[in-house]
């Protein structure tokens, strides 16, 4: 195993992955970096409690999977905390005389921020935090993240190809990541209800379910596939679909009379304030203004 350099820095090649806690977003993880080729079954180990778990994993990608999480750190370079939010503090209890500065933390667990991490594992801990959705299962996740305090540029690019593995990814400042969960990690559960309207409004005008389901998620698919590789702007896009006079603008007609947008937007707004509820909840005391920036 490659450790960092003295001075902090990750070393360029041989870094092995530990993922704490091996659910399916962990699945999702390994499946991409497996398929992308950013690392091999060699390079990757996990741990859980839950034999479940640790055999579905196994089964499923080839890595070895332990039962105790020391295992995992003593092995790993960088390692994935893959947990629930309500699991992270007795984790990191655990991990903290584990870790030390040559390790990069990645964690996915929502709500959990970068200061509660570095509270709880220990001063000069390299942190990242990591915000992915579920469509990552099938490589076509979006994802965001947050550095910490005290980790360096190739800290990033490594955290950039892990994530682009399975699917986008983009930066942001930790203080937006509430606002990436209540739009792209809460948002399939708002595309999945507009797909499941859609279908139901082609059984209503006689389409059989199945057809009217097939066309609707492909129409979904479709569409935002149109929105990512032409660079257009949505309400372009929409104007190019809608003729004077035709089908679409009475039922463009319909949907601003019904309020889809100030809908979908108080929803993402809903869900980004219970994000930060969340994060609220999971954030230690300590004096105003300790936490970090990134």
């Amino acid at each position: 195993m490659t450790r960092s350099s003295g001075d902090g820095r990750p070393a360029s090649e041989g870094r092995r992955w530990g993922f704490i806690g091996a659910g399916k977003m962990a699945t999702a993880l390994v499946q991409g970096m497996l398929r992308s080729g950013a690392a091999d079954r060699t390079e990757i180990v996990a741990a859980d409690p839950l034999e479940e778990t640790r055999t579905s994993l196994a089964v499923e990608t080839g890595i070895a999977v332990h039962a105790e999480n020391a295992a995992v750190v003593a092995s790993s370079d960088v390692l994935v905390l893959a947990v629930k939010p309500q699991s992270m503090p007795k984790v990191l209890h655990e991990l903290r005389p584990l870790v030390g500065p040559g390790h990069l933390i990645v964690s996915i667990a929502a709500g959990v921020p970068i200061f509660a991490l570095g509270e709880g594992l220990g001063p000069d801990r390299r942190v990242v935090r990591v915000m992915p959705n579920t469509p990552a299962l099938l490589g076509e996740g979006a994802s965001a993240y947050a550095m910490g305090p005290g980790t360096v540029p190739a800290d990033e690019a490594l955290v950039e190809r892990f994530l682009s593995s399975v699917g986008r990814v983009v930066r942001v400042p930790e203080s937006l990541l509430d606002a990436v969960t209540g739009l792209s990690g809460s948002g399939p559960a708002f595309v999945y209800m507009i797909i499941e309207a859609l279908s139901d409004g082609g059984v209503r005008v006689g389409l059989p379910r199945d057809i009217a389901t097939t066309l609707a998620a492909q129409t979904v698919l479709g569409a935002a596939r149109m929105v990512l590789e032409t660079g257009l702007h949505p309400g372009l896009l929409k104007d190019q679909v809608t003729s004077p006079g035709g089908t679409t603008i009475a039922g463009v007609q319909t949907l601003e009379r019904r309020g889809l947008r100030g809908s979908l937007i108080d929803a993402v707004e809903a869900a980004t304030a219970r994000s930060a509820e969340l994060s609220a909840a999971a954030r230690p005391a300590g004096p105003p203004g300790t936490g970090p920036k990134s």
